[in-house]
């Protein structure tokens, strides 16, 4: 979570210049107070306020309540379960017509992904990486891109002939090159723009 520490005459004063750098209000922050102020005597001896102040935000509940209006607004009834460590949050959903949630080729898992890091991450707190999966699909549209991966890339050998593989999202596109980062009869690049950039694996050059 963000920090800044402030120092003014008052801990309220600091607490305040606290707020408006971190864009937050005051219940959504825990204060530390590391210096009290004082007046001193005739101004002498005065001291400034210290305290430092913290997000403290409820990332979860960002995410739930983000994901949920979506279910209701698609008419679906989603189980949300989110396990959370400091810097990721991996969100499981589970439920009848997943299938509607996955999408063609995980377009509408994908899209309520970065939607849903977007809910969660506005800019006031530090950056935590949102992944939604429902029915194991992640590993197995990765165990699927591998498998193609490997079959294209033989049959590239074989023919001495690239090959242009359909639109991927970026995530997918990692997956493919690193499926074939290794093999030293073909290499892959990309070509395109988004989001219709495609993987290219081509014989190696001699």
């Amino acid at each position: 979570m963000r920090s800044v520490e402030k120092s003014a005459k008052t801990v309220e004063e600091a607490v305040d210049l606290a707020l408006q750098e971190l864009h937050l209000t005051r219940d959504q922050v825990k204060v530390e107070v590391k210096q009290e102020g004082s007046r001193g005597l005739f101004g002498i001896g005065a001291k400034d306020a210290v305290v430092l102040v913290t997000a403290d935000i409820n990332l979860e509940d960002r995410a739930r309540t983000f994901l949920e209006d979506v279910f209701v607004a698609m008419g679906l009834h989603v189980d949300i379960e989110v396990t959370q460590s400091e810097k990721r949050m991996d969100i499981k959903l589970s439920g009848e017509n997943m299938g509607i949630v996955i999408g063609k080729r995980g377009d509408t898992l994908d899209a309520l992904e970065h939607l849903t890091s977007l809910a969660v991450n506005k800019g006031d707190v530090d950056y935590v990486k949102v992944t939604l999966d429902t029915e194991n699909y992640r590993q197995k549209r990765q165990e699927t891109l591998i498998k193609l991966a490997n079959n294209l890339a033989g049959n590239v050998a074989k023919n001495k002939r690239k090959t242009t593989l359909e639109p991927m999202s970026a995530n997918e596109r990692r997956i493919i090159h690193s499926a074939l980062q290794n093999n030293k009869q073909v290499d892959t690049f990309s070509v395109g723009e988004e989001p219709n950039r495609r993987v290219v694996i081509a014989p190696k050059r001699k």
